[in-house]
């Protein structure tokens, strides 16, 4: 029954945290055996658990998740790109992974990124959440960590990946502007740029994007972009202090 359960959703876990997508797939009743389960397992180097509930969901399911710690963190909204169906947008930023930049540089940039964010702030730094792109990718992730530049200038990263245990599908661990690049018409172009990437590079035929239902900018690039609103999900967050390893 347990296993049921677990096929039924998408679990995402990185160095330090686990995410659980795809809850709609489940009844409430089912819900309730799956959270039980899955707060009985959850592994000693785990500090922040995350659940993206379905908006279809009754109130007494986020009233399990509260009476269990559980806090809500955001509202995220889901889109879908048919990467066949993408116009080339003529973006033409200079783009440089891993394989030319050192990790420190990209990391900087990716700092600068996430730097004012609209979307919640999220719950590991830097190193960790280079940690999980190294976990959850293995050796591609030099490919995907990559970062964008507008007449020698940093300007934002983009980080292409094939979602692990799929072939086609596509999602950016990371798309953001540096502070100074925002406001100025390049999100648009450059996220049409990566969307280009994850077609003829990594071959996906499709991409997932999401975004905080308050980054009104980003929902605007998904739009400008064809990306199709497939879903609206609430973002709750347990997070686990003093645990031995």
């Amino acid at each position: 029954m347990k296993e049921n359960l677990y096929q039924k959703v998408k679990k995402v876990e990185g160095e330090k945290f686990i995410t659980i997508e795809d809850t709609e797939s489940l009844s409430t009743e089912e819900f309730y055996k799956f959270i039980k389960s899955l707060l009985r397992e959850v592994p000693l180097n785990i500090e922040h658990l995350t659940i993206l509930l379905g908006s279809e969901f009754p109130s007494e399911v986020e009233d399990l998740l509260s009476d269990n710690q559980f806090e809500k963190h955001d509202e995220t909204v889901f889109y879908h790109c048919d990467l066949n169906q993408v116009q080339n947008k003529g973006g033409s930023f200079e783009l440089k992974s891993l394989h030319k930049l050192s990790e420190e540089e990209f990391k900087q940039v990716w700092i600068r990124s996430a730097h004012g964010s609209l979307n919640a702030p999220g719950s590991l730094n830097i190193e960790d959440q280079m940690e999980s792109v190294k976990k959850e990718l293995g050796e591609m992730y030099k490919n995907t960590c990559i970062a964008a530049f507008k007449d020698g200038e940093a300007i934002g990263v983009v980080m292409p990946h094939i979602e692990p245990g799929t072939k086609e599908e596509g999602r950016f661990f990371y798309f953001g502007l540096v502070p100074e690049a925002r406001g100025k018409g390049v999100s648009v172009g450059l996220y049409n740029q990566g969307l280009q990437l994850l077609k003829n590079d990594f071959g996906a035929s499709y991409s997932v994007g999401a975004t905080s239902v308050h980054n009104k900018p980003m929902i605007r690039v998904f739009d400008k972009n064809k990306c199709t609103l497939t879903k609206k999900v609430k973002v709750y967050k347990k997070t686990f202090k003093g645990r031995s390893k």
